[in-house]
């Protein structure tokens, strides 16, 4: 009896090796998205009141989590019954990445129209503040899903061959840490500037250590942000162009010369062209259409 107990543990000590080996490499397989992922959720938490910026990045965690509660059971179903369709999943998730990295670099190329955003910090009735704040955490919520599921399924990806036990350890581990240190640091990037104010005001004067941390605090978030963005567009044209590459067989020799982070960007920004010049012949097409009838 003791030798059987001592053996099964020994049995689980080598899964739980196995589980934090792959936990590693699916965690930096999918940690490409969470640049983008962090930039849009700074921008999307942030504009409250000081007050609110903490509850309302709270809401949006929860909705959050929600989310991979979600999409957690329907993509181990998928992998249990249905493994070639999570491949074709990430190859669908690859053609978005690649399309809205090539989005983002050809809106930055070619001037366009800038979104009218809403500022929460003016002078709205108590309804009417409520309202935007619920507009943007429904938003947030929203464009948290699609990371989610860009995450889950590239996590599941890279484990789909090992067994169904295994994987759930390993991709819930993966959402679980992904959604912690998203929200964790975007509490901290949304705090800056009042934790920099603070600094500010307790300053002696307009000099000393306080006053210039304070300064660099306030002017750095914006800055940050904004960077954010760019190494966001950079990784999901890597991680896209990763995705064709690994799991499309007449890929794996393409560009084979070049170091390979190179080739995945080339990759996924070719890709990324032609999906964004699809969808912008078929958004001119789409008037044209409506005006024959």
């Amino acid at each position: 009896m003791a030798s059987g107990f001592f053996a099964l543990l020994d049995d689980i000590a080598a899964i739980m090796d196995d589980v934090a080996a792959m936990t590693k490499i699916t965690t930096k397989k999918t940690a490409g998205i969470l640049g983008d992922d962090l930039a849009v959720n700074a921008e999307k938490a942030s504009g409250f009141i000081s007050s609110r910026e903490i509850p309302v990045l709270w809401a949006i965690t929860k909705g959050s989590m929600l989310n991979k509660i979600i999409i957690l059971p329907l993509a181990f179903l998928l992998s249990a019954f249905v493994p070639w369709a999570v491949i074709m999943i990430l190859l669908l998730g690859g053609l978005y990445l690649a399309y809205e990295g090539a989005e983002k670099i050809y809106e930055f190329i070619v001037p366009h129209p800038k979104e009218v955003t809403v500022n929460l910090k003016k002078d709205l009735s108590k309804d009417e503040l409520l309202e935007l704040e619920t507009s943007k955490i429904k938003s947030a919520v929203v464009t948290d899903f699609i990371l989610s599921v860009e995450i889950v399924i590239i996590a599941l990806g890279s484990v789909v061959n090992e067994t169904i036990v295994t994987q759930i350890i390993v991709v819930s581990i993966v959402a679980l840490i992904a959604t912690i240190g998203v929200y964790g640091i975007v509490a901290l990037i949304v705090r800056m500037d009042d934790l920099g104010l603070k600094f500010i005001s307790k300053s002696n004067g307009k000099s000393g250590f306080l006053f210039g941390l304070g300064t660099f605090l306030v002017k750095a978030l914006p800055i940050i942000i904004r960077s954010l963005s760019v190494i966001g567009t950079i990784a999901l044209l890597l991680v896209a162009g990763g995705i064709f590459v690994h799991n499309i067989e007449f890929m794996h020799h393409v560009l084979e010369q070049i170091p390979s982070i190179l080739r995945d960007f080339i990759v996924g920004l070719a890709a990324g062209a032609v999906c964004l010049l699809l969808v912008n012949g078929v958004k001119l097409l789409l008037p044209s259409k409506k005006n024959k009838h």
